[in-house]
């Protein structure tokens, strides 16, 4: 089943939903499909399903947006892109990661599986890409951190201003390139962005400004011990 976050954008994978270990996948119809990641592997079907129950086009997404390299997000991507033909967007410097399946770098190590070497189709070179669509521009920020490519997406909807940041949580591990500095400089410029709406990449949908100040700056403060 997915679950409705505001009118567009839909919760269709993670743990309950798709699969143990898979991420929370978030799908946005856009007017065209778009998938903020998408999960470890074998949770695909399911993830897929429950875009087709919540409507959004049973061909499958026509973007998959990786937001940083850990299998957990982007274990399914080869076998996403071969299915559908989608463009597959991430950050330069995780990007080669994803696509020598490095076993330390996307964390694969730590679940005890194997990520699919792949060809990523659009990769991310600058600070922010925008990309437009018939119901709305999504915005990819560079926010490094968690891993040295990790993003965060943004859009404005009727119901607020939106923000998918996947792995705010972390964890922050020097086997996978983490830099508590970087984390924070990116965080400052998250917070600017006053979203109304967090949707994570594990801990959940934050609701209200300050609700999702609060959940940013609580990491903020657990990873740099302020």
């Amino acid at each position: 089943m997915h679950e409705r976050i505001v009118d567009g954008i839909f919760l269709v994978g993670g743990d309950r939903l798709s699969g143990p270990g898979d991420c929370m996948c978030y799908a946005l119809d856009l007017g065209e499909a778009v998938l903020v990641d998408c999960g470890c592997g074998p949770g695909w079907p399911a993830i897929r399903a429950n875009m087709v129950e919540a409507g959004l086009d049973p061909a499958g997404p026509g973007i998959l947006v990786l937001t940083h390299c850990h299998v957990d997000h982007v274990g399914a991507a080869p076998r996403v892109a071969r299915e559908t033909g989608c463009r597959v967007f991430a950050h330069a410097l995780d990007a080669g990661a994803i696509e020598k399946g490095d076993p330390g770098l996307t964390a694969a190590a730590w679940y005890g599986l194997k990520l699919e070497a792949m060809e990523i189709s659009d990769v991310i070179q600058e600070h922010e890409r925008v990309l437009s669509f018939p119901a709305g521009d999504l915005h990819i920020l560079h926010a490094p951190g968690h891993t040295p490519g990790s993003c965060v997406a943004w859009l404005d909807t009727p119901a607020g201003r939106v923000l998918f940041g996947q792995d705010i949580h972390g964890p922050f591990d020097p086997s996978f390139g983490s830099d508590i500095g970087a984390f924070e400089q990116s965080m400052r410029e998250v917070l600017a962005l006053e979203a109304d709406i967090l949707c994570e990449g594990h801990f959940g949908v934050y609701r209200g400004r300050d609700e999702v100040a609060g959940f940013i700056l609580d990491h903020v403060s657990r990873a740099t011990g302020r």
